[in-house]
């Protein structure tokens, strides 16, 4: 009996010793304005909001902040002051008509002008915060110069930081330097409803802790879905894009709209990039080599597009795209010693210069053939290159000889590429790279006005919600705009300036 007597005493003592322990507490923050994600948008968007005397808590998935904005390399502006300085002409008014006739109309006007206009601005709202400029440069080879292309940064960590890092980098210690605090490790899960008005965000810490903050409005950020499978099989013309520099981008904040009554926009449209091949870096030689503007072919050996418009990526993407995301660039061995031993004639952007000497090529090639992963072909006959590709022998022979006579010429009948880039494919061995779409991120998916005020189903605004950067739609018709270098980075920052600045407004009614 007494053994009995002790089993049961000892039993209700660690009954109540679990009782007593406490509740796996939630996490509970009150602010002003919840920002999620810390990439380009949600950092302007609370520093902005903080400098206007609001208080901000700014939640990131990521353990650092920035995401694909540390990529990024410049910013779009028409009429800023370097602009001037250097007598750059591109005003307001030929920024807004060009975006607009791009798209035929398609984008958000009244969102295009007010991007347009408050660009100027932005760049020297970067510069109170120690951002400076290298040069201005263009976005498609030989457009305006309106890509404001970022510098040197010293952080507080004592390392230098160039490009959008810097950007990152000076926004973050601004967020803090005004008060606004930054979560990470901290993804959003589900915005908070009351009244019909968004009051919140319920998000997740990295220990799986819930965490609710409590607020008059939100801002979303997150910055597409680049990385979701399932929205890219539902919306995007090729499911199969390969994105570069994407991790996480899972269209978290892109969800929580729509899962509020956000209306879509832009869902379909994706940042094209030049085509290649997954795992490359974008300033591979191999790479570099394959997408000079000489000579692509289709499956079946056909020429499809005018090689040139390589220079205007989303044209590019766009046209392989059409033929079913898969091509071939095919060079001889003159040429391959040219762009080792005098250099590239297409720029890849800031990654390959050019003129630059593609010295890693011989290397990088012979590895990735040594994987006979089919990636790369190195053939001593046209009639093997076609072997190899799956095409009819006497289809590739004669678009070779058809694009050999062009540029004996100097006359591309086909697609009348420029002269400068026709060249002949005689001197074996040559050399075959696969091309595939490929792409920097998702463009659009939640439908808002100029104010960046989200917009439900009925075109009615939900009051406390502003979206901005990769998850709104609205700058664009149906293709990435390359014509003005820097816009997809510099809408990320001014869009999110425009949604720090209106929720302020709104929570000051």
């Amino acid at each position: 009996m007494k053994r009995l007597f002790s089993i049961r005493f000892l039993l209700a003592l660690l009954i109540a010793a679990v009782v007593s322990l406490p509740a796996y507490a939630e996490k509970v923050y009150n602010t002003d304005i919840a920002i999620i994600g810390a990439g380009a948008t949600g950092l302007s968007a609370g520093v902005q909001a903080s400098l206007l005397g609001a208080k901000v808590i700014v939640i990131e998935k990521q353990a650092i902040p920035g995401g694909t904005s540390n990529f990024a390399e410049g910013l779009f502006a028409a009429e800023s002051s370097l602009q001037m300085r250097q007598g750059i002409d591109v005003s307001k008014e030929f920024a807004f008509k060009t975006i607009m006739d791009y798209s035929h109309w398609r984008a958000n006007g009244p969102l295009v002008s007010a991007f347009v206009n408050k660009s100027a601005e932005t760049i020297e709202w970067l510069k109170k915060f120690g951002i400076q400029y290298e040069y201005i440069g263009v976005g498609g080879f030989g457009g305006p110069l309106t890509w404001h292309v970022v510098g040197d940064y010293l952080g507080e960590d004592g390392k230098h930081y160039h490009h959008g890092a810097a950007v990152v980098q000076a926004l973050t210690k601004a967020l803090k330097d005004n008060g606004g605090q930054l979560l990470l490790q901290t993804p959003g899960k589900s915005l908070i409803i009351k009244n019909g008005k968004v009051a919140g965000v319920v998000a997740e810490d990295k220990d799986g802790e819930k965490v609710i903050i409590n607020s008059k409005a939100v801002v979303i950020g997150t910055g597409g879905f680049a990385n979701n499978k399932e929205m890219m099989k539902q919306f995007s013309r090729y499911p199969d894009m390969i994105f570069i520099g994407q991790i996480g981008k899972m269209g978290d904040g892109i969800q929580m709209a729509w899962a509020a009554g956000a209306d879509k926009e832009g869902v379909e449209v994706m940042q094209s990039y030049r085509p290649g091949l997954a795992g490359f870096h974008p300033a591979s030689h191999l790479i570099a080599a394959a997408v000079q503007p000489y000579l692509f072919v289709d499956p079946q050996g056909h020429r499809y597009t005018d090689e040139s418009n390589i220079t205007e990526w989303p044209q590019s993407g766009n046209a392989l795209e059409r033929i079913g995301g898969t091509a071939y660039s095919i060079y001889d061995e003159t040429t391959k010693q040219m762009f080792i031993n005098e250099g590239i004639q297409m720029p890849l952007g800031e990654w390959v210069i050019f003129g630059t000497k593609l010295t890693k090529l011989e290397a990088d090639f012979e590895k990735e053939l040594g994987k006979h992963n089919g990636n790369v072909f190195k053939c001593n006959t046209i009639e093997e290159v076609a072997e190899k590709i799956g095409a009819d022998p006497a289809v590739l022979k004669a678009t070779v000889e058809r694009n050999n006579k062009a540029a004996e010429m100097h006359k591309d009948e086909l697609f009348h590429k420029k002269a400068d880039y026709l060249r002949s494919v005689k001197t074996a061995p040559f050399y075959v790279t696969k091309l595939h779409p490929r792409a920097l991120g998702t463009l659009g998916g939640i439908k808002i006005n100029e104010k960046t005020e989200v917009l439900n189903t009925k075109g009615a605004v939900i009051p406390g919600l502003y979206a901005g950067g990769l998850d709104a739609g609205g700058m664009y018709g149906d293709s990435y705009d390359l014509k003005l270098g820097g816009g997809t980075f510099g809408f990320a920052i001014n869009s999110g300036r425009i949604a720090g600045e209106n929720a302020v407004m709104f929570i000051s009614k």
